[in-house]
């Protein structure tokens, strides 16, 4: 049966397409994308841009959801200031969830989590709010990531690995069982992490290595 609650994109950019593009295919009223920097009116798989963010608050909190729309490429930032600002003022953060997603019964997901074609979430895996899984990305047993942290396309997490909010991992790393990376922290693509990496830095290499 379709959503019948309205849902408001946040951004119109590449990685709302692709959000787009998955609520259609669920038959989501999707009402409206927001965008500052795309021209208002502008069509996109036939929903239109409303404007800027300023466009929501014309709702209230109970009658829509919002999907954060906003892309990442290495720093989360943006997408954490966006999903903090409207959680504060009281509304609600749909996860997406594609099709082709495979999902634990027994893995938990927080707010406005985002799984992307192909992704892999196992159990007693945990994801928190405002985290993209993106395409073909492989969230083994046991895992916990933190909030606002993107897992690019191609990445695999072995059993048991725990990220800390707002990491990016980028397309195509890999990480052993067990290890702990921390807050705030960049992986760049194609790495291989079999070390602990603290907060704060970035890591590249194979292995990776703090730079």
């Amino acid at each position: 049966m379709p959503d019948t609650k309205p849902v408001i994109i946040i951004g119109a950019g590449d990685h709302a397409k692709v959000l787009l593009d998955i609520l259609l295919e669920q038959k989501v009223n999707v009402i409206g994308l927001t965008d500052k920097s795309i021209t208002k009116g502008t069509c996109i798989y036939g929903v239109s841009v409303i404007g800027d963010d300023s466009e929501i608050l014309k709702y209230k909190t109970d009658e829509i959801e919002l999907v954060n729309g906003i892309g990442s490429v290495g720093n989360t930032s943006i997408r954490q200031k966006v999903f903090n600002s409207l959680k504060e003022k009281g509304y609600v953060f749909r996860s997406v969830i594609h099709e082709t997603a495979i999902l634990s019964k027994r893995a938990r997901l927080g707010e406005g989590v985002q799984l992307l074609a192909g992704a892999i979430v196992n159990t007693e895996a945990e994801i928190g709010d405002n985290t993209i899984i993106n395409t073909k990305t492989s969230i083994d047993h046991g895992c916990i990531i933190g909030k606002h942290c993107h897992i690019a396309p191609g990445c695999v997490l072995s059993g048991c690995v725990t990220v800390g909010n707002g990491t990016h991992i980028g397309t195509g790393s890999s990480i052993i069982q067990g290890i702990n990376i921390g807050s705030n922290v960049l992986v760049g693509a194609g790495s291989v992490v079999v070390n602990d990496v603290p907060d704060n830095v970035t890591v590249f290499g194979v292995p990776a290595k703090v730079h």
